[in-house]
């Protein structure tokens, strides 16, 4: 055995002390006690399956003043998330294979972490090209940052027929363009009146409608209470939420910090969103981090850019609310690591034969205030600046060690999770 790391596992929904065995970089076997050329003993510190972030928008290329693969994963490794998902919607758009394929080597050359990209759905582009290299697809049905914006279902009709036969997921941006206000805003209440949550309602109801036989399709980013009600859809449709959605809402004192699509909605929508997520109403959560610099955050409202930045706090902020009894830790693992895994084809998030030797290390009895400057992220901000959160102590890439006590000692090892699935 290459390594062996004991510690008190969550290992088949339940916690117990085991030693996961790892050779060439997956779990290999699980028991009671194993020998290993090397040992790491973690002692009653929990070792659970380290999480996907489904849904990150790395700004790379095209505005990696902002962020890029470089700094976007390593905040996500300091934040006990291994893998990353990005989304098309960069400069120039992931929708051509070439595109594909130039951001892959990107990515493959900067990132500490493993990753997928998404590529984007438009009318006449080459999904058959596009499907072998992508982690999945990404439709937006309104307007929000890149220029991707598909208002009408019928005019990607084939496209969606071909991503069905592809086997890959369609993830959909669920705002109805046709709904969608652009009257002048200058606060967080005006941006949720542009964008009302019938705006997110219709969209869900129109990819409910949708009768194309294999398509799966995924909601990101829910947000709003009366969308609750239409997810139940027979296994045909996923949904995902974000931490922002579930800790923040439109009488946030962040201002354009807080901006954000969807946006921010009334307190009693994030309360509905929480109380979905303990009832286990949601596959996923992602944080879709979206990181704008300080300058641009500070730019009237009205100009100000949409998105915050959050794959560094997520999992964090989430164990926190674990140690405060607000989030069963089942939960926690199953919408950050399991689901997602399973979803995109990934053989990572859960500790067990075969999977890769992604891990955390945790020890619930030790709380920090997040701060800024303590953070990794190109932005330099967060939105959960002061807040109590629980930090990996360790975090394993494919049985090796990258982050120990917050400080890097891997070695950037990313790679495509498409390549990864492949050679399995």
């Amino acid at each position: 055995m290459d390594l062996v790391v004991k510690g008190r596992c969550y290992y088949e929904g339940n916690l117990a002390q085991l030693c996961i065995g790892i050779e060439d970089g997956r779990i290999s076997r699980i028991a009671t006690n194993l020998d290993g050329d090397t040992v790491h003993d973690y002692g009653s510190r929990l070792i659970l399956p380290a999480a996907i972030d489904s849904h990150v928008h790395m700004r790379d290329p095209g505005a990696t003043h902002k962020e890029d693969f470089a700094t976007g994963s390593l905040a996500a490794l300091h934040g006990g998330v291994t893998c990353v998902l990005d989304m098309p919607n960069t400069d120039p758009p992931t929708i051509t294979p070439d595109a594909l394929k130039e951001k892959t080597v990107t990515a493959a050359s900067k990132s500490v972490v493993d990753f997928g990209l998404f590529a984007g759905v438009q009318p006449g582009v080459d999904i058959e090209g596009l499907a072998a290299g992508a982690v999945g697809f990404k439709l937006y049905m309104a307007g929000t940052m890149g220029d991707l914006l598909v208002p009408s279902l019928g005019s990607v009709e084939a496209e969606l027929r071909a991503i069905a036969a592809s086997g890959k997921v369609l993830a959909a941006h669920a705002e109805d363009e046709c709904l969608r206000r652009k009257d002048p805003e200058s606060g967080l209440e005006d941006h949720l009146r542009n964008r009302g949550n019938d705006c997110e309602t219709s969209a869900v109801r129109k990819l409910r409608e949708l009768r194309i036989e294999g398509l799966r399709t995924h909601v990101c980013h829910v947000s709003a209470m009366d969308t609750l009600p239409l997810l139940s859809n027979g296994g045909r449709m996923t949904t995902e939420v974000t931490p922002h959605h579930l800790l923040l809402d439109k009488d946030s004192k962040l201002g354009a910090f807080a901006k954000v699509n969807p946006p921010l909605r009334k307190r009693e929508d994030r309360q509905a969103l929480f109380k979905a997520l303990k009832e286990g109403r949601f596959d996923t959560m992602a944080s879709d981090h979206a990181p704008h610099t300080v300058e641009e955050k500070e730019e009237d409202f009205d100009y100000a850019p949409c998105g915050m930045p959050g794959v560094e706090t997520m999992v964090p902020i989430m164990l926190q609310l674990v140690r405060e009894r607000h989030l069963a830790l089942s939960s926690l693992v199953s919408r950050l690591c399991e689901r997602p895994g399973e979803l995109f084809g990934i053989p990572k998030g859960r500790i067990g034969r075969g999977y890769d030797a992604d891990l955390m290390v945790v020890d619930l009895t030790v709380s920090t205030d997040i701060k800024a400057d303590r953070l990794h992220s190109k932005c330099a901000w967060t939105p959960y600046d002061g807040l109590s959160a629980i930090f990996p102590k360790v975090v394993f890439l494919r049985g090796e060690v990258m982050t120990e006590d917050g400080s890097l000692v891997g070695e950037r090892a990313g790679r495509d999770v498409v390549d990864i699935a492949a050679a399995r």
